[in-house]
């Protein structure tokens, strides 16, 4: 079988084995990214979702700094589209809810957003504002693997910013797009983000998606699985994730995306009994909101640096 490397740099194809070594050198991204390229790696990368939002406004600069002091491997961001074509660090379509601001991002220019500021997680204002994807990417060069989640709709946008920055190969970008749309779109540029298909694999669109990739011999280095409840089909498809080589992503964030296994907002228990668990299932990369709490638990365990 051939392995389609949507995931890293663009759509190479490689035989189904590739050497990595133990200690990748270069920088923190670069070791990150080599764990993402190595599926025999029992290392559990940690994605920090909107980075370090208990103790700063959600997709701040000082939230993805704050992730990067604990050691992450990933942060996870959102982006929007000012009136004025500014691509901004944001998860939701309005102002309302992050910001002491009102009203569509599309439809505001980004010099009016920049009279916003960014609300804590307990809806206080503070004096951090909304940054741009130029001053996040900037932030994170050479430091953190950033995985763009909401934003594929703009990915020649950040492509185009990406390559100005010199930051292409540690950014990942996700969706779930069908398989020959991604290639499409990646055979236009020479260099590509890295790809991660999203299958909620108790729906029928995600059932449809894997049946796509499995059925294409199209090899992803990671799948993010979603799931509501535990059942025989989760089960088998993350066996197939990682039986065919790629690496698993799963989410401990809330109950609807890990079959009510582990809520992080109301999080209170042992540790091992809700990432033991996702780790039991193969899981080797983890989106959590408690970032230090799963780092630590790693670390005893062997599976973090």
């Amino acid at each position: 079988m051939k392995k389609l490397l949507i995931l890293l740099s663009g759509l190479l194809l490689l035989q189904t084995s590739c050497s990595h070594t133990e200690s990748a050198p270069g920088t923190r991204a670069e070791r990150v990214v080599s764990e993402i390229h190595n599926p025999a790696s029992k290392k559990v990368l940690v994605a920090c979702h909107r980075g370090d939002w208990r103790n700063w406004p959600e997709n701040s600069l000082a939230a993805i700094e704050s992730v990067i002091g604990m050691g992450a491997d990933i942060v996870e961001i959102d982006l929007a589209l000012t009136s004025d074509s500014v691509l901004v660090v944001c998860h939701d379509r309005t102002l309302n809810r992050t910001t002491t601001g009102k009203g569509l991002i599309a439809e505001i220019p980004y010099d009016s957003i920049q009279r916003c500021f960014l609300k804590s997680g307990h809806g206080v204002a503070t004096s951090h504002r909304m940054p741009t994807l130029r001053e996040a990417l900037e932030l994170c060069k050479d430091r953190i693997v950033v995985n763009i989640d909401k934003g594929y709709q703009y990915y020649d946008l950040v492509q185009r910013l990406s390559e100005e920055l010199g930051v292409t190969g540690q950014l990942l970008i996700k969706g779930k797009s069908p398989v020959a749309d991604v290639a499409a779109k990646f055979s236009r540029y020479e260099h590509n983000m890295m790809y991660m298909p999203i299958i909620d694999i108790l729906k029928p669109k995600g059932q449809a998606l894997f049946a796509e990739y499995l059925g294409t011999d199209t090899v992803p280095l990671a799948y993010e699985v979603c799931w509501s409840e535990y059942t025989p089909a989760v089960e088998a498809c993350m066996k197939k994730v990682v039986a065919g080589g790629s690496k698993l992503w799963v989410n401990s964030l809330w109950p609807s995306l890990c079959g009510g296994l582990c809520d992080d907002a109301a999080f209170e228990g042992d540790p091992a009994a809700v990432y033991g668990k996702l780790v039991d299932m193969g899981a080797t990369m983890i989106q959590t909101d408690r970032p230090e709490l799963l780092i630590s638990y790693l670390r005893a365990r062997g599976l973090h640096d």
